[in-house]
């Protein structure tokens, strides 16, 4: 695994393509605040670059688009989401398409926030061909098929109709339902052997039948891995907060990036550390 900043210095003109996942966001860590905008810096940086891909679990919570897109505009003015959108347009306007698909977390995030700066909603699997190969990418989260409990959760949720009753709630019911959840969840995370939380190797292997590579995160537990079909299957990392009670935490995630060289194309799994300042 190479880090994200030997790419940088080294190779900037190779990488077409970066790739994010469980970056969960919010206002209560504002050091993955400040590591994704220093992301978008080195991305801005980037010469080539023709694609940001964030394959969920963006935020923490996101209890609706509306939650932003109802504020008065002074209200907007001083938001933690507003320098994050300004530098996101500003990697629009530069030619780089981004590109969000639904994680666990995110899944009420719509079309009217990423209209905000010209992000686009992309639905699981999405296919990504990497020179010859092709890559499946998801969040993670429906390859975790030994969680029986979780996956009917998982079905009643992503539901369309779901999806509209919650957003017809209003923002401070939205809010109850969702700490009800999370409060949930991690009472049964606690009961639940560890193999249980992790991708069932059948479902994975039936999910990249008919592509080369599988590519997802979810699960925080980056690595590469080969599949029992013999296919490859790469693991983006959660962005970590490490040393979080210093007086300087260094945020830490292993990302995935495209890169051209020598008339060949290939994916590689890299590293980005943040430090604040």
């Amino acid at each position: 695994m190479q880090s994200f900043d030997h790419l940088m210095t080294t190779r900037p003109h190779n990488i077409r393509q970066v790739l994010i996942s469980d970056l969960h966001l919010s206002l209560e860590e504002p050091a993955l605040v400040q590591a994704f905008l220093a992301l978008l810096d080195d991305c801005l940086a980037l010469p080539q670059i023709e694609r940001l891909y964030i394959l969920g679990d963006w935020f923490e919570v996101w209890l609706g688009d509306d939650v932003y897109l109802s504020l008065p505009i002074e209200e907007r003015e001083t938001h933690w989401l507003t320098p994050l959108i300004a530098k996101l347009k500003r990697l629009r306007v530069k030619g780089c398409a981004i590109l969000f698909m639904h994680g666990n977390r995110d899944f009420l995030l719509d079309r009217g926030f990423l209209n905000l700066f010209g992000g686009e909603l992309i639905d699981e699997p999405y296919l990504l061909q990497v020179g010859k190969q092709s890559y499946r990418l998801e969040h993670g989260d429906a390859l975790c098929s030994d969680d029986k409990k979780y996956q009917w959760f998982r079905k009643v949720m992503r539901h369309r109709l779901t999806k509209w009753y919650l957003l017809n709630k209003s923002l401070e019911k939205r809010l109850a339902i969702a700490d009800n959840i999370r409060a949930k969840s991690k009472l049964n995370n606690r009961t639940k052997d560890a193999f249980i939380m992790d991708v069932n190797e059948q479902s994975v292997a039936y999910a990249v039948k008919n592509n080369d590579a599988l590519l997802h995160g979810h699960t925080h537990r980056p690595n590469v891995h080969q599949t029992t079909n013999n296919k490859t299957r790469y693991v983006l990392g959660d962005w970590r907060l490490i040393d979080k009670d210093t007086r300087k935490p260094k945020v830490s995630a292993v990302i995935g990036a495209v890169v051209h060289a020598d008339n060949d194309t290939e994916f590689e799994l890299v590293e980005f550390q943040f430090l604040q300042r």
